[in-house]
């Protein structure tokens, strides 16, 4: 097995990573965003930036971005494109927030960086660049920002928008119209500003860029190296600006470039004081927010991960989702596990979350251009119920569900009335034996086709329901609504006794996946491909079925591979008319039985839950971007992606599908803290109950709940995960399930010894 190439390193607390060598295998980005905005960039400035209406209506401001120097007709890239062109000293730091990158190329050292304010729709780029020669320099900085948001370019296409310069805003525009916190079309601009005169402009993509150049190569570029000052009237827009610098010999100059979106309102040019009064708050922020959880392991790049990287990846998507759309359950999911490091902040959140479900319990998959989507997918309702008694129990304010918010129609209710709902609502959507419906596709969005007739259902969601109703159980009883606790466990019981009739395969010895309109089996031993798939097997631990654990044991028989377990197997080789677009993919290709990520960070909580710390660990080496012991890996080390792919794809086995927009990272986060290391909130306490890998001799966590700073070291003795001994301060401590209560303003220096009773 090949080493992994790290092209880099990470520094300081892990939440920072320094590109030092630019053509990594493909594209390796950072997300940049507040609740308005939100842009991405790679280590050579590749990405896309759009704002966003609370209707999923967006502005897309920036479809690439480049920044050229240029002096004496000559034009380099800041951003290091096209790769390897003679520049040195190359750098990208990608950190919680921002990105820079650094380069020196004909004795100008540039330093390029990238964030997003704390609010409004925009990003900051700010230019330095520094004369590396004793004699005076005339040079030019010049920002390029390609654009959709007049549209895609399509040869013969029409792109009716204007554009121009304002020598009061000193900012070069694009205007259009687009419904935008709105249902009619409004007025909408574009902009790029700039915190120096500008000495040139163009609006006009044909004029910079050139009917036959790119972004990379833009014909102003080519020939003169400067801006043409185009104004654009119903031709493509683009966004360029020139500003030029006067460097004494070994002198520095800093130039800022607000890039963003406006509706009417003035597009204020950045000074010096702004953004380094904006980059400080954003700074504070993402100190402030992602400060609740830190941990140490004897895998030090892991530790790095979870500090750094997945905290803020599952800030990302509790506001962003996958960012491509506004995923229900994504955005919800995501807030789950955000509660565990800031549960105010994912109190917030959810309560967001919960305006776009519909008054009858039912809840959409996205919503975007405006309007709330349904796409019949039947499972985005059943996350509500986990996210907010997570959040609740982390809180420990069972008032809180007493909150109002309103549904999609306008109407109000109770957060507790939102769950209520939503549990009651998959109890009655029932297909074939009274389980629940799959419709048009459950977690898994590919089984397109199974359901659509009203009759096909879901053994996963019906299991996922189970253990949603156990929640809501136990939120009725916080607040002594005892009828519904009634209800709810007759409910339970009637679901469980038809999972284990209808969902359950005696010959197989575990849970089927669904049962199709036509009532054709998906996942069981008589079908010739899709025999097995995981998560049914993974949630019926999770919802604490009887057969959970065996089931368990005879996926990890079939799906488990070299380089992680798969989804389902044997993957489909061609398309069923009941199956949908799952089985159009490539065998061992994402859901079709490739090496799905987020499962196997659910994996993890569930090896956890069956005390198996063996599994722990080695589910975990599997899962880590840089881990090569399994396969050799090329995508970012500070990300996780959806998926690897299996061994049957060829060239493409162990190589990462997407990264950044997958719940794989929220959900390691989550399966990290409160299974791996033990921190269960109840409302009584923190539950301790850890599942270390044995190979561990000490690992330590510092957790902040309900205003107590839990600072605990665990020593393990490698023959098991019980915990033995607890100690607070020296002091031997006997609490009932482990449960230890939080002491507000104060540090609980705990430490636990953990081996087999």
């Amino acid at each position: 097995m090949q080493d992994y190439k790290w092209y880099g390193h990470f520094e300081g607390d892990g939440s920072t990573f320094v590109i030092d060598d630019p053509e990594t295998p493909r594209h390796w980005y950072n997300y940049l965003f507040n609740d308005e905005y939100v842009t991405f960039t790679s280590q050579v400035g590749f990405g896309e930036g759009f704002a966003q209406d609370d209707m999923g209506n967006r502005i897309k401001v920036l479809s690439n971005r480049n920044v050229f120097i240029s002096e004496n007709g000559q034009a380099h890239s800041a951003c290091g494109l096209p790769m390897k062109y003679g520049y040195t000293d190359y750098s990208c730091t990608h950190t919680n927030g921002s990105s820079e990158i650094c380069l020196t190329y004909r004795d100008i050292a540039s330093r390029l960086r990238i964030f997003v304010p704390n609010s409004g729709m925009c990003e900051v780029w700010s230019v330095t660049v520094k004369n590396l020669k004793d004699e005076r320099r005339t040079v030019s900085v010049i920002p390029f920002a390609s654009t959709d948001f007049d549209g895609v370019y399509k040869p013969q296409g029409y792109n009716l928008s204007t554009g121009g310069y304002s020598h009061g805003l000193n900012a070069v525009w694009g205007k259009g119209y687009t419904p935008f916190y709105s249902k009619k079309n409004v007025p909408v601009w574009i902009y790029m500003s700039a915190s120096e005169r500008a000495d040139g402009y163009d609006s006009r993509r044909n004029a910079f860029v050139g009917p036959y150049g790119t972004d990379i190569t833009p014909v102003a570029m080519e020939r003169g190296a400067h801006c043409l000052n185009s104004d654009c009237n119903s031709e493509k827009l683009c966004l360029a600006l020139e500003c030029k610098v006067e460097l004494e010999p070994m002198g520095e100059k800093t130039v800022h470039f607000t890039v963003g979106a406006h509706l009417g309102k003035d597009a204020v040019p950045p000074t010096d004081r702004w953004v380094n009064a904006e980059y400080t708050a954003m700074k504070d922020k993402y100190a402030e927010d992602l400060s609740g959880v830190s941990i140490k392991s004897p895998m030090p790049h892991f530790d790095e991960l979870i500090n750094g990287w997945m905290k803020y990846a599952a800030d990302m998507g509790s506001r962003w989702a996958r960012v491509r759309h506004n995923g229900y359950r994504d955005m919800t999911s995501d807030t789950e596990c955000l509660a565990a490091v800031n549960p105010a902040l994912a109190w917030e959140r959810i309560k967001r979350v919960l305006t776009y479900q519909y008054s009858n319990g039912y809840a959409p998959r996205t919503v975007i251009d405006g309007a709330v989507r349904d796409r019949n997918f039947s499972d985005n309702t059943v996350w509500l119920a986990f996210t907010v008694c997570t959040v609740i129990k982390e809180l420990g304010k069972p008032a809180l569900l007493n909150e109002k918010v309103k549904f999609n129609d306008g109407t109000e209710a109770s957060v507790y009335e939102h769950i209520k709902r939503s549990v009651e609502f998959l109890y009655c959507f029932q297909g074939l034996y009274g389980l629940i419906r799959i419709w048009g596709g459950d977690w898994n969005d590919c089984v397109n086709y199974a359901g659509l007739k009203g009759k096909g259902v879901s053994v996963w969601l019906s299991i996922a329901w189970v253990r949603a109703n156990n929640c809501f159980a136990e939120m009725a009883s916080w607040l002594g609504n005892n009828d519904d606790v009634k209800t709810a466990q007759e409910r339970g019981n009637i679901m469980r006794d038809r999972i284990e009739k209808y969902g359950y395969d005696e010959k197989s010895g575990y849970y089927i996946y669904a049962r199709t309109d036509d009532d054709i089996i998906m996942g069981n031993i008589d079908c010739d491909e899709g025999k097995i798939f995981l998560i049914p097997q993974l949630w019926s631990v999770l919802s604490g079925l009887k057969h959970g654990a065996s089931s368990m044991d005879k996926a990890e028989e079939i799906l488990e591979t070299p380089i992680g377990i798969r989804l389902a197997y044997p993957a489909y080789s061609y398309q069923r008319d009941y199956i949908g677009s799952m089985a159009e993919k490539a065998p061992g290709v994402q859901d079709n039985g490739g090496i799905y990520l987020h499962p196997s960070a659910w994996k993890l909580a569930v090896d956890c839950l069956l005390r198996r710390p063996d599994k722990v660990e080695e589910g975990l080496k599997k899962m880590m971007p840089w881990d090569t012991e399994y396969a050799v890996k090329c995508g970012e080390p500070y990300a996780m992606f959806n998926s690897y792919f299996a061994p049957e794809t060829g060239y493409r086995e162990g190589t990462p599908g997407q990264s950044w927009r997958t719940a794989s990272s929220s959900w390691l986060l989550k399966s990290t803290v409160e299974y791996i290391y033990g921190m269960h909130p109840e409302i009584d306490g923190l539950r301790i109950c850890p599942c270390l890998p044995l190979s561990w001799s000490e690992a330590s966590i510092k957790k902040v709940f309900r205003g107590c700073t839990y600072d605990i070291h665990y020593t393990c003795d490698g023959r098991g995960c019980d915990v033995t001994e607890i100690r607070i301060d020296g002091k031997v401590v006997r609490a009932r399930d482990n449960v230890i209560a939080p002491v507000a303003g104060k540090t609980l220096n705990i430490e636990v010894r953990i081996g087999k009773k």
